[in-house]
């Protein structure tokens, strides 16, 4: 379990110090977070246990927590404020107070009701960057054609076609192992939370994963990974990041195109030219999100690309 060093010791009593434990431990195997995700969100509490011992004058107590009015946590959206921290920042840091105070809730029965009585900022919803058709198949066409090894730039085509052909995240890419390899259907993801999903396969994704195996010089067992550095390690997220962005600069991508892109890309082209089988619900089975409401930010998305046409074509414009 991924741990913030000297959070527990944070809080004065035994009785804080275990409640801090048993959420941290919620956090892994109840909430099944990563444990990069874990880290965050001790570090988030660990940021307001030090406002609070600095505003109230000493490491406080969980009876102290229970009794803070909403001053106290007014005060630390006040800190966060005139330090420059961001609203989004802001909202996910207060998002982390109050998983703590219902966990104390749900698991002790210890309730602030002072927590309810305070807002926190509002975050404006972010339209995500899709890449235009053709700009999506540019960088992967652009990648398998790539300089350098044959292999790798085959490798790379590979992850990018399963993020703009099947919507993967690229944490979701390049967590399968070589026995998940597409060969025609569809394959089973495991997404944020552990949650496993069934995603249709393109004939186009089974044929870039094909050959980058062909090519490959690691022989990869079936619990190896699939998607492999030059050292035969499973690839990190960051090299391919890296291919991005050296491929915006060398055909004249956006800033916006990056890996993720190409997920979004997936989602705005499937809403706009699938039809009747392309509906919200189904997009949102297909990209894994919990909640319709992400789901639907891709009709924004849409929206914007035809009123971008209807800008640019009508003659009244």
């Amino acid at each position: 379990m991924a741990r913030s060093t000297g959070l527990t010791n944070r809080l004065a009593d035994d009785a804080g110090r275990t409640a801090l434990d048993d959420w941290q431990r919620w956090l892994a195997s109840e909430r099944r977070m990563s444990p990069h995700t874990q880290s965050a969100y001790a570090t988030d509490l660990a940021a307001f246990l030090d406002f609070l011992a600095v505003h109230r004058g000493g490491r406080l107590t969980l009876a102290d927590l229970l009794a803070l009015a909403p001053a106290d946590f007014r005060g630390y959206l006040a800190q966060r404020r005139t330090r420059g921290y961001a609203p989004p920042s802001t909202a996910r840091a207060m998002a982390v107070v109050r998983s703590f105070y219902r966990h104390l809730a749900r698991s002790r029965g210890l309730a602030n009701p002072a927590l309810d009585a305070v807002r926190t900022p509002k975050v404006p919803r972010s339209i995500p960057k899709a890449l235009a058709i053709d700009e999506a198949q540019a960088a992967i066409d652009a990648l398998g054609d790539g300089d350098g090894l044959p292999w790798v730039a085959a490798r790379d085509a590979a992850v990018l076609t399963l993020l703009y052909g099947a919507g993967l995240r690229i944490a979701e890419a390049l967590g399968l192992d070589r026995a998940d390899a597409p060969t025609g259907g569809s394959i089973v993801v495991r997404g944020k939370g552990n949650k496993e999903r069934m995603v249709p396969i393109l004939p186009a994704i089974v044929t870039a994963t094909s050959r980058y195996l062909e090519l490959c010089p690691h022989r990869l067992r079936p619990h190896d990974p699939l998607f492999v550095g030059v050292r035969g390690k499973r690839l990190k997220a960051g090299i391919v990041q890296a291919r991005m962005r050296a491929l915006r600069r060398s055909i004249g991508l956006p800033e916006t195109a990056t890996p993720h892109a190409l997920r979004h890309s997936f989602a705005t082209h499937l809403l706009a030219f699938g039809g009747e089988a392309a509906d919200l619900r189904t997009i949102q089975e297909l990209l894994g999100h919990a909640s319709l409401s992400t789901t639907q930010l891709y009709t924004e998305v849409d929206s914007a690309r035809l009123l971008a046409v209807y800008d640019k074509a009508h003659p009244k414009a």
